[in-house]
């Protein structure tokens, strides 16, 4: 069995961060492990409150899971200071594994979870990172993303590292769809599905780089990862269990299910 890592912070509602990648790992297969990096006390409605993990247990954790396991691969999900960033860089820069990160600052609703210069210490993974997976608000950020301008492409296709910038959204044949669109060796290629109508999508931007991460850990392209991880999170969305007075979580096991059907 495949074993992977997370890195990541903790919802206590457990829709997203740490418990959604687990969730995620196990619909696909793979054994995960995980180092927690902050502690939110959160549900559906909101986050409450959000206790940091120091810098140092956040190391200790994590390697101590690299001296036990064969890791496949790393996600890297909220690590909420320059601290935990810089800790978490001195671990990765001599790993000879594939990276996926998430680098999460901007909610979905571009709220900032993030001091200005903690964002920018972000930036120093990327060289480290095998794909980074920010949604519209912190490509935006990042580096000044526009899906319209040259100079922004142009900016990415310079990266150390492949991109895929997720939830953006687009009419076609008169139908709304989800788009994602992977920066790759100076191409772009696009990832479809339909847009579904729903406030049952708290947690998919967690979900789908933890899928990406399963499956390149399971030996599938970079390519095909993202095919099959935004194939998944459309039927995760689709059969979410409709709980908890938010934005609800997604059903990983059954997004699983539906697409091995």
């Amino acid at each position: 069995m495949k074993t992977v890592l997370t890195i990541a912070g903790s919802d206590s509602s457990g829709g997203a961060g740490i418990q959604a990648d687990l969730k995620t790992f196990e619909a696909f297969g793979v054994f995960g492990c995980s180092a927690l990096t902050v502690l939110t006390a959160q549900n559906t409605k909101g986050v409450t409150n959000i206790q940091e993990v120091p810098a140092s247990f956040v190391r200790e954790q994590i390697q101590t899971v690299l001296d036990d396991f064969e890791i496949s691969a790393i996600k890297i999900g909220m690590l909420f200071s320059n601290e935990i960033i810089n800790t978490v860089r001195e671990i990765i820069k001599d790993l000879d594994i594939p990276i996926i990160f998430d680098p999460v600052f901007i909610s979905k609703a571009g709220s900032k979870l993030l001091n200005d210069d903690a964002v920018e210490n972000l930036k120093t993974l990327f060289k480290y990172s095998t794909i980074i997976t920010p949604n519209l608000y912190e490509a935006k950020a990042l580096f000044n993303y526009d899906k319209l301008d040259d100079e922004s492409i142009k900016k990415i296709n310079n990266l150390p590292c492949k991109v895929v910038i997720k939830n953006d959204k687009v009419q076609k044949d008169e139908k709304l769809l989800s788009l994602d669109t992977l920066f790759e060796d100076k191409e772009k290629k696009v990832f479809y599905t339909k847009l579904i109508d729903t406030t049952n999508t708290h947690g998919t931007g967690c979900s789908f780089s933890s899928a990406i991460t399963a499956n390149i850990a399971l030996g599938k392209s970079i390519e095909e990862s993202i095919k099959i991880s935004k194939d998944f999170i459309y039927y995760a969305v689709k059969n979410a269990p409709n709980i908890g007075h938010g934005m609800g979580p997604i059903a990983h096991k059954k997004g699983f299910e539906c697409l091995t059907n």
